[in-house]
């Protein structure tokens, strides 16, 4: 492409789109803890006391929840920030899968929801993606899903995880 082409080396990439890169001998590491924090300020969530989890087991919602109506552009905001969020970050995955259902006609009800996952995310800043070689292959994988727990049409929400785990030390 040199040959075709006037480029310039510019070095290691260390940030792309909102995503953190930390190149290591052995390992990459992506993060969005930047992005993280502007989500938790832009909602007025930087203050708030972590949580250990994004969503409370067994948590059931409904499109015809009686609740106080929102704002849907607030709502449809915060879960379009979290959408993004979720490139690194796939412990959120089901509850952002989860309040994306009532993008259209939130509540109070789904707000506390999205609130609680910025909660979790205000504990785990750091967690983010690593990718590494290794000679051993080890497949890891975790799910999560509610089984037709959608209360208005028994659809599912599902969210997953596979990866290869490698080791830092």
């Amino acid at each position: 492409m040199a040959q075709e082409f006037e480029m310039a080396d510019i070095g290691i990439m260390a940030y792309y789109l909102g995503i953190e890169v930390k190149q290591m001998e052995d390992c990459i590491f992506i993060s969005q803890e930047g992005y993280a924090k502007e989500i938790l300020k832009k909602f007025n969530m930087e203050g708030c006391k972590p949580v250990c989890t994004p969503v409370k087991c067994g948590i059931k919602l409904s499109k015809n929840d009686e609740g106080e109506k929102l704002n849907p552009t607030l709502f449809k905001s915060l879960v379009e920030s979290l959408r993004y969020l979720t490139c690194t970050r796939p412990d959120i995955l089901f509850g952002v899968g989860l309040i994306s259902r009532y993008i259209e006609k939130p509540t109070m009800t789904h707000m506390k929801i999205a609130k609680r996952i910025l909660h979790y995310i205000k504990g785990t800043l750091d967690y983010g993606l690593v990718y590494s070689s290794s000679n051993e292959f080890k497949l890891v994988g975790y799910s999560d899903s509610d089984w037709g727990g959608d209360s208005d049409d028994k659809k599912s929400t599902t969210g997953y995880i596979k990866y290869l785990p490698c080791d830092l030390a």
